[in-house]
């Protein structure tokens, strides 16, 4: 197997991270276990409506719940690096890419959670054809469709939350 990348997050992304870690595994699957017996007890489970959603629910929280200890165990936890004008995990891009200049933070999803930056993670194509590269820099990539994309990187700035 791979080894896992580690991911980057700033100490309150980990505690909000690790705050819905505690409630679904502890709440939260109280709740949907008592959810799925109450459904049960209504009877025939083939056309039992209640019971199948329950189960479904249930299902997306375990893998929920999977995702963020996956996350959190490889979690490095700190401030945002310093932009020094490389593009590096943590970092706020502005790139013109196939022609549109685009805004955005190289990293985690959760990093930027209620935030209004789009967010490439470092294994993406994008991220990974980007990352060292400096200001100024133009390069291409391969979309996963095959079309060779043109980028060009404008600035690199220090990721504020």
């Amino acid at each position: 197997m791979a080894e896992l990348t580690q991911t980057w997050l700033t100490q309150d992304a980990y505690d909000r991270l690790q705050g819905e870690l505690d409630q679904l595994a502890g709440a939260g699957r109280k709740e949907i276990t008592a959810r799925i017996e109450a459904a049960r007890e209504e009877g025939d489970l083939k056309e039992n409506g209640g019971y199948h959603a329950a189960k479904d629910e249930q299902g997306k929280m375990e893998a929920r719940i999977r995702d963020i200890e996956a996350l959190l165990k490889r979690a490095v936890v700190g401030e945002a690096p310093q932009a020094s004008g490389v593009v590096e995990i943590g970092t706020v891009i502005t790139a013109t890419i196939f022609g549109s200049e685009e805004r955005f933070l190289l990293g985690s999803r959760e990093l930027a959670d209620g935030s209004d930056l789009n967010v490439y993670s470092g294994e993406s194509p994008l991220g990974k054809a980007i990352l060292g590269h400096k200001i100024g820099d133009e390069l291409s990539y391969q979309a996963p469709n095959g079309k060779e994309i043109a980028v060009k990187i404008l600035a690199v700035e220090t990721y504020v939350g």
